[in-house]
């Protein structure tokens, strides 16, 4: 009924469908909640509870031993700016958001292109997707073995030159933040290949063939109608790989957990490190609260400017 025709009706007609229409809700309310509690209760318990939990302990002064002293206030706060770690954590974090977005989503981006359209492409994706079902702490250790002075890089690089070559490259400054970003990108590319895939085939085909007909070049299609079209898989994709990059701690744990230069030392490894290393679990969860808010802040800046694309082509 369009509001022209409620605008006809009595106001006792009106009044008479609103109650109608508010118990229909409320039935269908009652009827919704058995199925959505279990799921509520368990999001509430293993998710909500922690962080709040979390949030009180950066306010105290608890440690393993000591058990909750007292209340801190903000001190566990100050105590972040006043150590140079957090400085050089948040700028290696920093450092490998930026990798962990930009490379898996160009490369990604590039192996959709290539692969869109040829023969055995569930089988190409399969293979390329292949490296992120395994556990982070198995790549680790796979890729470790790999950059070991008597490892398979070093191997190839003295069968090439001819001449014994054993550089150690998660032992050195300047090669471990590449060396680890590197292994990173060989196992997080697929997942960002197959959703770009995905996002290419959603793409209708009338707009290509359109400007196809009207004389556009290759490179015209993909700027003006296809990564127009494609950017709403951009914007999940690069939501994913944010996340991803900020909580990244199993790669740089297994892989370079001797922090050469404090290269590795991101915010997920610096709060495990102040949490179960020193004992710190309060300075740890301040760490933790920082973390958390960074990640919520990006996400829900990236959350409304895909809402806002999604608009604009709609």
């Amino acid at each position: 009924m369009s509001a022209s025709d409620k605008a006809a009706l009595p106001p006792q007609v009106l009044q008479e469908a609103r109650r109608r229409e508010s118990r229909q809700r409320w039935r269908e309310t009652r009827v919704m909640w058995p199925f959505i509690a279990p799921a509520v209760l368990m999001v509430s318990l293993f998710l909500l509870m922690p962080v709040v939990i979390d949030i009180i302990l950066s306010f105290t002064r608890w440690q393993r031993f000591s058990g909750l002293d007292e209340f801190a206030g903000v001190a566990n706060y100050q105590r972040l700016f006043a150590i140079p770690y957090f400085g050089q954590a948040m700028a290696n974090t920093a450092i490998w958001v930026l990798a962990s977005v930009t490379l898996p989503l160009i490369i990604g981006l590039g192996l959709a292109l290539v692969f869109r359209g040829v023969p055995f492409q569930e089988t190409i994706k399969s293979i390329w997707f292949l490296p992120k079902v395994l556990a982070p702490t198995a790549v680790g250790a796979i890729w470790a073995y790999m950059y070991a002075p008597r490892g398979v890089i070093n191997s190839i690089v003295s069968g090439v030159t001819g001449q014994d070559f054993d550089f150690g490259w998660l032992y050195s400054p300047m090669t471990v933040t590449s060396s680890v970003i590197l292994t990173s990108v060989w196992s997080s590319v697929g997942i960002s290949m197959v959703l770009l895939l995905l996002g290419l085939a959603a793409i209708p085909k009338d707009p290509i063939e359109a400007a196809r007909v009207d004389g556009a070049s290759s490179w015209q299609i993909f700027g003006y109608v296809v990564l127009p079209l494609l950017l709403p898989t951009i914007i999940v994709v690069t939501i994913l790989n944010v996340v991803a990059g900020f909580t990244a701690f199993d790669l740089l744990w297994v892989m370079a957990s001797s922090f050469p230069g404090k290269r590795t030392l991101s915010l997920a490894v610096y709060m495990y490190y102040e949490s179960f290393s020193n004992a710190s679990w309060a300075y740890g969860a301040a760490i933790a609260v920082v973390l958390g808010g960074m990640v919520l802040v990006v996400s829900a800046v990236l959350a409304v400017l895909q809402s806002y694309v999604e608009k604009r082509i709609r």
